[in-house]
């Protein structure tokens, strides 16, 4: 198993593959970013298969694939294909903004998919198109509706966006009335390129008190290393999720590394990045070597983000967009 310095065993990854995507939504990436990482830098499917076995070994149960967005990444089905035919992991989820995944539902239900997150941060059209940058709406409107009717556990992720969605964020709950998916309500993050001072911000204790005077949220328990508060109205299908990614509540029980697309790692959203694995993989590292590594990284887990945060301030290095960390 991994285990860090802190008792936590580490049994998620969360495994970026690309950081293009083809929505440009402003919380995620700055105005005018073309600072992309060529192809040649990626790891390949294969590459990336020889470090998931590693982490199948050491008792990661549950994988993420994001991105940027994930099925930019050309023959992305292959890859979920051949993770899934290994049987390398218990869960298998996918983050999406939803735009290029219509024709493989039905294949990701086949392969015991579990889980889709939907990246949605209004309901609106016009809000949309001036949050994402793209008129894309209807589309991920549709698909939005055949996840809520398919097989795959369905999350929707939308961040609170002062001046651009608090009006439209009520209907996103109201959508739980009828439909059984969990809307989840995230705090914007410092990974957009924006100084704090440039900007209007909720926390997940205002964002609560804007819901109670609207509708009764009825707290609702979660699993340990949950990142999300869970409520649910009386009545509703669905449940609501707060997630307090910058307040980082939740930090104690963290129990996840982020694997970028070039193989860097990252044991806190909030702190820099580990390379070297690429390296190792390329070099044809032994899987004791792999082993290793992993487990220095691990051991080297900060307790939580605001130390994670102050020692990457103190080398003097900024933020990533979140599009390059993979959420």
């Amino acid at each position: 198993m991994l285990v860090d310095r802190h008792g936590r065993q580490i049994n998620y990854v969360r495994l970026s593959m690309t950081d293009r995507c083809n929505l440009r939504c402003n919380y995620c990436l700055p105005e005018g970013f073309t600072d992309f990482l060529p192809k040649t830098a990626l790891l390949s499917y294969e590459e990336h298969l020889v470090h998931l076995r590693v982490l199948s070994d050491l008792g990661v149960t549950k994988l993420r694939l994001t991105g940027g967005e994930p099925f930019v990444r050309r023959d992305l089905m292959s890859f979920i294909k051949a993770i899934s035919s290994e049987k390398l992991f218990q869960e298998i989820h996918i983050t999406t903004n939803g735009t290029l995944i219509n024709d493989y539902i039905a294949d990701l239900e086949q392969l015991g998919v579990n889980g889709v997150n939907l990246s949605l941060d209004t309901f609106n059209r016009e809000n949309f198109h001036r949050i994402t940058g793209r008129d894309e709406f209807e589309k991920v409107l549709n698909i939005f509706h055949r996840l809520a009717e398919s097989k795959i556990s369905l999350k929707v992720n939308a961040v609170v966006l002062p001046g651009q969605n608090i009006p439209d964020l009520l209907e996103l709950v109201h959508l739980t009335k009828d439909i059984d998916f969990t809307m989840r309500f995230i705090e914007e993050m410092p990974f957009n390129g924006l100084n704090e001072t440039q900007r209007e911000w909720w926390n997940y204790e205002k964002l609560l008190h804007y819901f109670s005077e609207h509708v009764a949220l009825s707290p609702i328990p979660t699993a340990h290393s949950s990142t999300s508060m869970m409520y649910q109205v009386p009545g509703y299908k669905g449940k609501i999720g707060i997630i307090a990614a910058q307040s980082r509540s939740f930090c104690g029980t963290c129990n996840r590394l982020r694997i970028g697309p070039k193989g860097d790692i990252r044991s806190c959203l909030y702190g820099t990045s580990t390379n070297g694995l690429k390296e190792l993989i390329r070099s044809e590292a032994s899987q004791s070597e792999l082993i290793k590594f992993f487990e220095e990284v691990v051991s080297a887990k900060p307790k939580d983000g605001f130390i994670a945060e102050k020692s990457m301030l103190q080398a003097n290095t900024n933020h990533a967009t979140m599009a390059a960390i993979g959420g």
